[in-house]
């Protein structure tokens, strides 16, 4: 499946979703609260509903709902449509290669050298390799709280000789 076809499957499921959720709500109103088989189905109805409120919510926002971790973005199913390049024909985005001047060169290695061997490595491999710090972890042997560490040694040795340099 490409990234149209999903993206058109998951607006059809939320979609089928919200009719569903309708149709539930209709059911409940149209029973009798006084009667007690009408209670019950009320009842179920609204469990219903609320799985579904639910579901909804996380179609919409790519997480689970009320969870307090992770990275809150607006909504994961229209991410997608800044991946599908069709949607944006004019855009000519590639990225240039570009070669270091023996100053920027001599400018990072000055940077660089300040650091720990650990440092340098969990830092490049962050900043650099773009790995995550569990990834880090996993590649170097340690924990992701220890390179995270490390990440954030270098970044504040660094933040401190750029602030002397300026």
């Amino acid at each position: 499946m490409n990234s149209k076809e999903l993206e058109n499957l998951a607006d059809r499921l939320l979609a089928e979703y919200e009719e569903g959720r309708r149709d539930l709500n209709d059911m409940r109103e149209s029973l009798d609260p006084e009667i007690l088989e009408d209670k019950e189905d009320r009842s179920q109805i609204n469990r219903m509903i609320s799985s579904m409120t639910f579901s909804i919510d996380w179609m919409r926002t790519g997480r689970m709902p009320g969870s307090l971790r992770g990275i809150d973005r607006r909504s994961a199913y229209q991410r997608r449509a800044l991946i599908d390049m069709d949607l944006f024909p004019s855009l000519d985005i590639q990225p240039e290669e570009r070669v270091l001047t023996q100053e920027e060169r001599e400018s990072i290695i000055d940077v660089l050298i300040d650091l720990s061997h650990r440092e340098r490595q969990c830092y490049l491999l962050h900043i650099a390799n773009g790995l995550s710090l569990s990834e880090i972890g996993k590649v170097l042997g340690i924990s992701k709280r220890t390179a995270q560490q490390y990440v954030d040694r270098a970044k504040k040795k660094i933040g401190s000789r750029q602030g002397v340099a300026s």
